[in-house]
């Protein structure tokens, strides 16, 4: 039976990437001729040409398109088969904090992952509100957070590490007709919603007149969903909670642009629970950097 080795699979990922065999040979720490045999032996297993040379470039044909999906899903495979033997036996529970639009579709694939790796953590979500997140954190009621705050603003009271950013929109229904000459009507949820202060915050710089139309006092999305397709007004969120139903407005509508919402990790410290710190440490991985204050102080994150 005919199998895929996986030190070529890796060889030829490198040489995809790169679209060269010199390229590939930095990569995966060969000689370029120990590179080009490689995959001459892979050609000759599957019976196929991989490569085809255009200029200095070695570029895909069309097996070897195919095989480059296989070959990256193999090799993703063979790293979490490893990572799971290797990690350790944690178990108890995880107490994890998230907001309700990051619990919808960034939460998901986060848990998943984790627990395939620790099967026999039980892992409890508290969902809630940005503020009532961090202050559950200062209180430790829960250990880790998943915390979404504009651009700029971050607390320096924890661990943190950057997840990624999503553009905050304008949004309303897609039947919605602006007029520009009346205060613009809002569909807001309650205080303390950084939604909130940033939608209010961006009209009065850009000394826009508005008005309260309608005040969720839900934490989830729906009840502002049902508020926008009954046509009351408009509001803002991340642009992942967008809809069929509604449509985005923007500067062609006379409203300013909104700063991006950063999705932050947050560790209450490091004396955190094992499931905690592992979490932390494992969503952070090589792609963070720790960087040391002065003595006393904490260890603040950024992704690089």
């Amino acid at each position: 039976m005919r199998t895929l080795d996986l030190e070529l699979l890796r060889t030829f990922v490198a040489v995809a990437d790169g679209e060269s065999f010199a390229f590939a040979a930095e990569q995966v720490h060969r000689t370029q001729s120990a590179v080009t045999q490689q995959m001459a032996r892979l050609e000759v297993q599957l019976g196929v040409a991989l490569f085809q040379k255009v200029g200095r470039s070695k570029r895909l044909t069309e097996p070897g398109v195919r095989l480059l999906d296989y070959a990256r899903q193999l090799l993703a495979l063979n790293e979490e088969a490893l990572e799971s033997l290797a990690a350790p036996d944690l178990r108890g529970p995880l107490r994890i904090g998230s907001p309700y639009d990051a619990a919808e579709f960034l939460l998901p694939p986060l848990l998943a992952r984790f627990s395939a790796l620790y099967p026999h953590v039980q892992i409890e979500v508290h969902p809630a509100r940005a503020a009532h997140l961090l202050q559950a954190l200062k209180r430790g009621e829960i250990e880790i957070s998943l915390i979404a705050m504009p651009e700029g603003m971050v607390d320096p009271a924890h661990p943190h590490v950057r997840l990624r950013t999503s553009p905050m929109v304008w949004m309303a229904a897609a039947e919605y007709v602006h007029d520009p000459s009346q205060p613009v009507p809002l569909v807001l949820p309650n205080e303390p919603s950084n939604y909130r202060s940033t939608a209010l915050a961006a009209l009065d710089t850009h000394h826009i007149p508005w008005r309260i139309r309608h005040v969720s006092t839900s934490l989830a999305f729906g009840g502002l969903r049902a508020a926008l397709r009954a046509g009351l007004g408009v509001t803002v969120r991340a642009i992942e909670m967008l809809a069929p139903e509604l449509r985005v407005l923007g500067e062609a509508e006379g409203l300013p642009r909104l700063p991006d919402l950063c999705f932050d990790l947050y560790l209450r410290d490091w004396r955190v629970s094992p499931p905690a710190k592992q979490l932390f440490e494992a969503v952070g991985g090589s792609g963070v950097r720790q960087t040391i204050q002065s003595p006393g102080t904490r260890a603040r994150w950024h992704a690089t």
